[in-house]
């Protein structure tokens, strides 16, 4: 799965097989290189973004397989990935008319 792969790639070490916490380490790289990987390596694509702080901006990536990053890119260069998943499903609000 991505995620996990994910993991291994950015810290460079295997994953326990059961962590004590889903987001035990957070995975931080320049913008960038994060935007690369994300793209490039795993094929995921950014579907949601949002400004969290005027320093911060929330971004949800989704690959194909429903698996999902949430990235949070700070002003300084620097990203962050601070949880993930599987199993991502859009949905929508209907409009009270």
């Amino acid at each position: 799965m991505f995620i996990r792969f994910t993991l291994c790639i950015f810290t460079g070490a295997a994953l326990p097989a059961q962590a004590s916490s889903p987001i035990a380490d957070v995975i931080c790289e320049q913008t960038d290189r994060m935007r690369h990987k994300l793209e490039r390596q795993f094929g995921t694509e950014q579907i949601a973004s949002g400004l969290r702080s005027p320093e911060e901006v929330v971004e949800i990536w989704k690959g194909a397989q429903g698996d999902w990053a949430m990235v949070i890119a700070y002003a300084s260069g620097r990203s962050c990935i601070v949880a993930m998943g599987d199993h991502w499903q859009s949905t929508t609000l209907e409009n009270p008319t």
